[in-house]
């Protein structure tokens, strides 16, 4: 106990003894002094052993150096958050560009054809017809670019926050797909920690896209709500549903990429499905600063050790 990290000392001793009680397998992970005075992490795996028709005689199992397995996945988590945050940048520049320039320029355009009409002759009716026809599908070209750009980045996550971007995202996919989405929110703070809001819209994004595609459902359920010391997320469709082990097997890039972002802010997501029985996505995010704070240090602190 004298070698144990004090920070890691009563969560170590309390998982113990929880198991000890209920005579049960359990894993703990602490940092443990080296005789050089430098702390390692260990991985301790216990079973509990059961003579054969006689007592509890303790347990048996093994403690492994991890050390340097937990300063590679802090590195690779660090890697992946520089390369998302490059990611949404790109998104913001190409976004801007497109409601900025093409998008301005569409509508000129739109405006040149519609001058372009009325200086046609009353009697020129098929060109009448062909130009009406070209503004036509210049503009809806047009609503096609601001699409686009809303999804690579609303500008209402930027000035008006989540709840206001997720409602926004939620009826303007109702209304190009033509589905019912309900959306709901209650107790979303305004001012949410770094990285949280924009991780979040593009989990709604991903799990609204996956359950459009694949559920076959026409209505849908999306509710965003502040529950205690966390923000959570939930997708709901009534849709044929699916096999969860297999589709978690399969490594889909959908799934990793909801997984990658919710772990650089700390959060975690839940599927429940059965063929036949629907789907629900579950996302949750802590939103206490001082929780995020701690796992920042925890991993800068893997990172020197």
């Amino acid at each position: 106990m004298e070698g144990i990290h004090r920070n890691d000392a009563s969560q170590s001793v309390d998982a113990y003894r929880e198991a000890v009680a209920q005579r049960k397998p359990f894993r703990i992970e602490y940092r443990l002094r080296r005789f050089d005075g430098e702390y390692r992490w260990l991985l301790e795996s216990w079973q509990p052993r059961v003579i054969p028709d006689g007592p509890f005689a303790g347990y048996i199992g093994s403690a492994i150096d991890v050390t340097d397995l937990k300063a590679a996945r802090a590195t690779l988590s660090n890697l992946n958050r520089r390369l998302m945050e490059a990611q949404e940048q790109e998104r913001t520049r190409l976004a801007r560009e497109l409601h900025d320039d093409v998008s301005q320029r569409m509508t000129l355009l739109a405006i040149e054809l519609e001058q372009l009409r009325e200086t046609l002759p009353v009697d020129a009716s098929d060109a009448q017809g062909l130009v009406a026809a070209l503004n036509e599908a210049v503009a809806a070209l047009g609503k096609d670019i601001q699409a686009i750009s809303h999804r690579l980045h609303s500008s209402k996550l930027d000035y008006l926050g989540l709840s206001s971007a997720a409602g926004a995202f939620c009826r303007e996919v109702s209304s190009q797909r033509g589905v019912t989405i309900e959306f709901v929110h209650q107790d979303v703070p305004v001012q949410l920690p770094d990285g949280v809001a924009i991780s979040v819209f593009r989990v709604l994004q991903e799990a609204v896209s996956n359950a459009i595609k694949h559920s076959g459902a026409n209505q849908y359920r999306v509710a965003l709500r502040g529950v205690d010391d966390k923000l959570r997320l939930e997708v709901v469709d009534d849709g044929c549903g699916f096999d969860v082990e297999a589709a978690l097997g399969g490594h889909g890039l959908g799934l990793i990429s909801m997984r990658e972002r919710l772990r650089a802010v700390n959060g975690d997501v839940t599927i429940e499905s059965e063929p036949g029985a629907g789907t629900r996505v579950c996302v949750d995010v802590p939103l206490r600063t001082e929780s995020a704070d701690a796992a920042a240090n925890a991993g800068a602190g893997q990172l020197a050790l």
